[in-house]
Parts: C-alpha cells; structure tokens; sequence
C-alpha cells in the first residue's frame, strides 16, 4: 500500500515509517518538525542524541535499500496538505500529528492555543482531503485512553450500549479528558464519527496508552536510527521518566498517592497494533475504536518495577512522592477492555524484568547525557 504517516519524525512516527517500509508498503513521512522545535524552546532533550529526518532516511536506504519518502510542511495549512495528496494519493494514513504533552497544553495560554489549533486543524484537513483526493483512504488515528478519563465503571473500546426508558442505544463512550491535550483527542474523536456519518469514511482510532521504550526490530543497535527519547516531565512518558530518573540518581517522582492507573504498552507493541489496523481495515461508513495498551500498572507498581531492575544493576534507587500538579484522582477504580487487537492477533511484550533490565541497562549508557535540570519543570494544572 501507499502509506503517508503524518508525524513521520516522531517518536512513534518514524519507528512506524521504518516499520511499514521494511513490509514493503511504499512509505512517506510528512512532519513539519514542531516536536523538535517545542523540546528545543523549552530546553527538553532527548537522551539519545537524534540525527535529522533526512540522515535516518539515509541510514535507512543504506541499512536497507529501502527509500522512505519525505514531505516537509505543516499540515495545518491547506496549500500543503492539498499537494502532497494530490501528488502521493495514499490508501492508508496514519495520523501521528498533534502537540502530544499534556503539560504543555496546560503550561500557559499560548501553549493550550498552539495544541487547540494544530491538533484540531491537522485532523480537519486530513479528514478533508481523504474525502476530496481518496475518498476509500484509510484513516487510523492515534488517539489516547486519556480520553476516557478515570470513570467508577469499566472502560468499553469505545462504544457503550445503553437502555434509558425502556429503549435501547449505542453512544461513544462517556469522555472525561484531564488535559487540554487529552480535549483535543476527544474532540478528534466527535469530529471523525461526525465525518464517518456523513461522507462514509474508514477510520480506526486507536485510544493508546502510554508508550516506554526505544528500540524495535529495526532499529537495535543502530543509534542513528533512533526516535527522540523524552524523559522531561513535559514530553517524558513516565516509565521512560522513571528509567532515566533511576541511572542519574533523581528521586523517581511519584506525583501524590501513586495511586493513578493507566494502561501502558511497549513502541513494540505500537507497531504491531498499527499494522494490525492496517492490514484489516475499518469498512466504509465504519469507525472502530480499538483500546491499544496490554497491562495496567499503577504509578507505584512502575516506580517499584524500576526501583527493583536499578537493584539489579547495582543502582541505588528512591522514590519519593511529589505534590501533585495535576487534577486527577490519585485512587481510582480502572477496568477498561482491550480485546479487540489481541483478536486481531496482537502479540504482547510484556513488561518482564528481563524487558525491565534490558531497558534500563540501554538507558545506563546514556547516563552522561542527562540534563537534570529539565526533569522536574513544575508545570501545575492550577
């Protein structure tokens, strides 16, 4: 298939485009760059020192002998969005491209403006140009658990069938976003229903949880093909927040309770339920919701998960508890279904402590690269 993946360079958009490209699909990555820019404005990092798109695309050809094609441009303008469709025609998008920090969107009004309008624009004129360019398009949108929030009843994948006064319905279920970002998801979410209705649209959302993790099956042991690794409490995802925390001797910092429970998967794992969406794909007039994580862990069973794997690696580990800078309950019920892509034949890389070390040992190589002062930010929700 002919593949555009919006968001190419990112953390999960280029281990995608290598990903899709080694199966033989014809790939191309269209990225405007705004992640770099935002780490780069805020003083955030990557670990793992990241070459630019265009170099990965070389290490790739000469690894490989695989070209992945490269769009350069912002696809919240129309001019662009309009000529790269025109000029690729894809049968599958997979939309990587929005602001992805909750932090950020909350740090100020002008960060909360940026995600309302890149992220609620890039999915407007992609859904646009499907419909005006390639109209059986597949659209697979990566959206978030977060938007389910933490309700006090079990999490279906994205649907929910009720009976009010004796008649029987089904609705999208109930959202409860904790973020600016995550509002953004929900409201890409109504958005896409509103076009499937309307213009008989493919589309699969998947509602992932948070990613850990660097390296895949095609990029272990080659650096120069790696994606950016965020470990700042602004574009960090906590477990790979955690793992840097441990090899430079911070506290791991447990916001309150630790109590906060979420559904977390492997950029393995990523790839494999993307490719599964890919390769079955949503019927025409048909949006399926599929919740893409495999295990649920609480903050504190991770901060002890690392705690124990730095143990084992001869790393003196804390934890310590934080104020919590965030609205959310600290101790919850969660129960949220995800069936749907291991019918699909999802393979699971569960978080062993073998896994767990393995990671950790990579981490402990990049030890001398830390910059502590972006680790805590104090990026408060109030």
């Amino acid at each position: 298939m002919k593949i555009l993946i919006a968001g190419g360079d990112g953390y999960l958009g280029w281990p995608t485009a290598m990903h899709l490209s080694a199966l033989g699909h014809d790939t191309l990555v269209v990225d405007n760059f705004l992640r770099r820019q935002l780490c780069h404005a805020e003083d955030c990092p990557s670990l793992f020192p990241i070459v630019s798109l265009h170099d990965r695309v070389r290490h790739w050809k000469q690894k490989t002998g695989i070209t992945i094609g490269t769009a350069i441009g912002d696809l919240t303008n129309w001019g662009f969005v309009e000529k790269v469709f025109d000029d690729f025609k894809p049968d599958a998008v997979i939309h990587y491209a929005e602001q992805p920090s909750a932090p950020y969107s909350m740090k100020s009004r002008e960060a909360g403006h940026l995600t309302l309008h890149n992220n609620i624009t890039t999915t407007f004129n992609l859904v646009q140009a499907i419909h005006l360019f390639m109209p059986d398009c597949h659209l697979i949108k990566l959206g978030t658990m977060g938007e389910y929030g933490t309700p006090n009843i079990d999490i279906e994948e994205g649907w929910l069938d009720i009976t009010h006064n004796g008649r029987t319905g089904r609705f999208l279920y109930p959202r409860q976003a904790g973020s600016l970002y995550h509002t953004t998801k929900v409201m890409d979410t109504d958005l896409l229903w509103f076009y499937v209705r309307v213009w008989g649209l493919r589309v699969t959302d998947l509602m992932q949880g948070p990613v850990y993790g660097i390296e895949t099956a095609e990029n272990e042991g080659c650096p120069d093909l790696y994606s950016a690794f965020n470990y700042d409490e602004i574009f960090g995802t906590v477990l790979n927040r955690f793992m840097v925390q441990a090899v430079c001797g911070h506290p791991l910092t447990v916001y309150g309770k630790g109590g906060q429970t979420r559904g977390y998967l492997s950029i393995k794992d990523t790839l494999q339920c993307v490719r599964l969406a890919l390769e079955t794909p949503a019927a025409p007039g048909d949006m399926r919701i599929f919740n893409q994580f495999v295990e649920t862990f609480s903050v504190n069973e991770l901060a002890e998960k690392v705690a124990e794997s730095g143990r084992r690696l001869g790393l003196d580990v804390e934890v310590q508890r934080f104020p919590n800078p965030r609205k959310e309950l600290e101790d919850h019920y969660y129960n949220p279904r995800h069936s749907a892509l291991t019918d699909l034949g999802l393979k699971p890389h569960l978080l062993t402590e073998s896994r767990m070390d393995a990671m950790l040992s990579l981490v402990l190589q990049y030890r001398h690269a830390v910059h502590q002062p972006c680790i805590v930010r104090g990026v408060a929700w109030a």
